[in-house]
């Protein structure tokens, strides 16, 4: 699978912004997607997941009620909207994949997916 992300760039605390990561090489239908995000000096964490039927999904508690993960079977994108972002949001986003089985759940290690994309900085000025 080859993941391309897109979207990230330079906003003023507050702002938002959408990401992207487009699916190649695999169906998109048997892929759990999951964004993650690395700033400096800090371990990757998961950001968002999505399930194969996009029904169970994972937030980690610091984006709850801002962040919105999403996908697209049919452009084989998952999309990361992101409101009312913080200084503390500046990191590299990753979307990561893995194949799965069952429709209904998630996964936030980093170690179990295999497929990740390039990254994408996003940038939170106060």
């Amino acid at each position: 699978v080859q993941l391309q992300a897109s979207g990230g760039g330079l906003v003023q605390a507050g702002g938002s912004l959408r990401l992207s990561c487009a699916a190649s090489g695999r169906a998109f239908i048997y892929l759990i997607m999951a964004w993650f995000r690395q700033g400096p000096g800090k371990e990757r964490e998961a950001v968002a997941a999505i399930s194969l039927s996009g029904d169970e999904i994972y937030y980690t508690d610091s984006v709850k009620g801002r962040f919105t993960i999403s996908r697209d079977d049919a452009k084989s994108t998952v999309y990361l909207q992101m409101n009312s972002l913080k200084p503390e949001d500046t990191a590299v986003y990753l979307c990561a994949a893995v194949n799965a089985i069952y429709p209904n759940y998630y996964l936030t290690r980093a170690r179990d997916y295999t497929n990740w994309g390039q990254g994408t900085l996003v940038t939170v000025s106060s």
